[in-house]
């Protein structure tokens, strides 16, 4: 008479408790998601369009990475180009502008762009004098790292008339040995996200966001910027961008005096 195997017991409960905790672990970055979310679906923002005229006092506008449209162009101007025509994350081109070697950089900027940008720095011959950026931003950290690689290289940033340069960007600009802005860029800064794991408890979140806005004061002073700008920023929610004016960023050490 054969005796009847054991069932697993062990085993089973084992993967009841796998899967109890992937079930859990899926519920905390849903409700992560839907608390950044719903407070965008609840209370959109009411704010102007980001092709709206602005002025000193009315510069926050409503601002979604991936739909920014193109702004009627003044006379002899183009217009700017819409965000979901530009590369899902920074091209690099060097060229020749006014007789002289420079780069532009054009597109979101995604993770891992900081080190592409680092390789292809180090095969340009001859170095680019200037950086021109087109860009609705991105991450954060990759900014950062691409801002202190164009300061290493003594390189200056520089803005056309109907260039963007919002979220992330900023820090690119800001790191420029030389910062131009033409009249009519629009150059804007808001909160931003640090960090991707998004299942992290809340004390531990919190410590992500003030250890990422450590870095980039820190950054901004490197810079030689006014960290006060970020004042700006952190009142901004992310469905929202405010727009700098000219004398802000003057004030702010955002832009150099012309040379």
């Amino acid at each position: 008479m054969t005796t009847p195997q054991a069932k697993p017991h062990g085993t089973r409960r084992w993967l009841v408790w796998i899967l109890v905790l992937q079930v859990v672990f899926a519920g905390m970055m849903l409700s992560s998601d839907l608390a950044r979310i719903l407070p965008q679906i609840a209370t959109p923002s009411n704010a102007p369009a980001l092709t709206q005229p602005l002025g000193p006092g009315d510069q926050t506008r409503r601002y979604t990475p991936d739909r920014v449209t193109p702004r009627e162009p003044r006379p002899g101007t183009r217009p700017i180009p819409a965000t979901n025509d530009m590369p899902s994350r920074l091209d690099f081109v060097d060229t020749v502008w006014d007789g002289a070697p420079v780069m532009t950089l054009t597109g979101s900027i995604a993770p891992g762009d900081a080190v592409r940008f680092v390789d292809f720095l180090e095969r340009i011959d001859p170095a680019p004098e200037q950086a021109f950026l087109n860009s609705p931003g991105g991450s954060v950290g990759d900014a950062l790292a691409i801002g202190r690689a164009l300061r290493d290289a003594g390189i200056g940033t520089r803005m056309t008339a109907t260039d963007i340069c919002l979220s992330a960007c900023p820090y690119i600009l800001a790191a420029g040995t030389s910062r131009t802005v033409e009249d009519g860029a629009l150059v804007g800064v808001h909160q931003h996200y640090f960090g991707e794991n998004v299942a992290l408890p809340a004390f531990l979140a919190v410590e992500d966001i003030q250890r990422g806005q450590g870095e980039v004061m820190t950054f901004l002073q490197d810079m030689g910027i006014d960290p006060l700008v970020m004042q700006h920023a952190l009142v901004t929610p992310p469905d929202e961008i405010y727009l700098l004016t000219p004398a802000e960023m003057e004030r702010y050490r955002v832009t150099t005096a012309p040379q």
